[in-house]
C-alpha cells in the first residue's frame, strides 16, 4: 500500500480519538436557559385551567337545567291535555244529560197533550 500522507499508526489513533471526542461533545446536553417568567406562566396556566373548568361546569349546569325545564314543560303539557280531555268528557256527559232531560220533557209533554186531546 502506498502511504501518500505518511500517516503512522499513532496519527491514526490520535485522529480517531479526536473524532470520538467530537461525537461525544455533540451528544452532551447544552446548558439550559432558565425562563424568568416560569412561575408567572405556571400561575397563568393554572388560572386559565380553572377558568375553563368553571365555564364547562356552568355549561353543564345550564344543559342540565334545560333538560329539567323541557321535562317540566312536557309534564305540564301532558297534565293540561289530560285536564282538557276530562273537561271535554264532562261536557259531553252534561250535553247527553241535558238532551235526555229534554227528551223526557218532550215525552211528558206529548203524553199530556195526548191526554188533553182525548178529553
Amino acid at each position: 500500500m502506498n502511504d501518500i500522507l505518511k500517516t503512522g499508526f499513532a496519527d491514526r489513533l490520535k485522529t480517531a480519538a479526536e473524532a470520538k471526542q467530537a461525537l461525544l461533545a455533540k451528544m452532551k446536553p447544552k446548558a439550559t436557559v432558565t425562563d424568568p417568567l416560569f412561575a408567572e406562566r405556571a400561575a397563568m396556566k393554572a388560572a386559565e385551567l380553572e377558568r375553563v373548568r368553571e365555564e364547562r361546569a356552568q355549561a353543564k349546569a345550564a344543559a342540565k337545567q334545560a333538560v329539567a325545564d323541557a321535562e317540566e314543560a312536557a309534564r305540564l303539557a301532558e297534565a293540561a291535555r289530560a285536564e282538557a280531555d276530562l273537561d271535554a268528557r264532562r261536557g259531553e256527559r252534561k250535553e247527553r244529560k241535558a238532551l235526555t232531560k229534554a227528551e223526557q220533557k218532550a215525552a211528558r209533554d206529548a203524553k199530556y197533550a195526548a191526554r188533553k186531546a182525548r178529553q
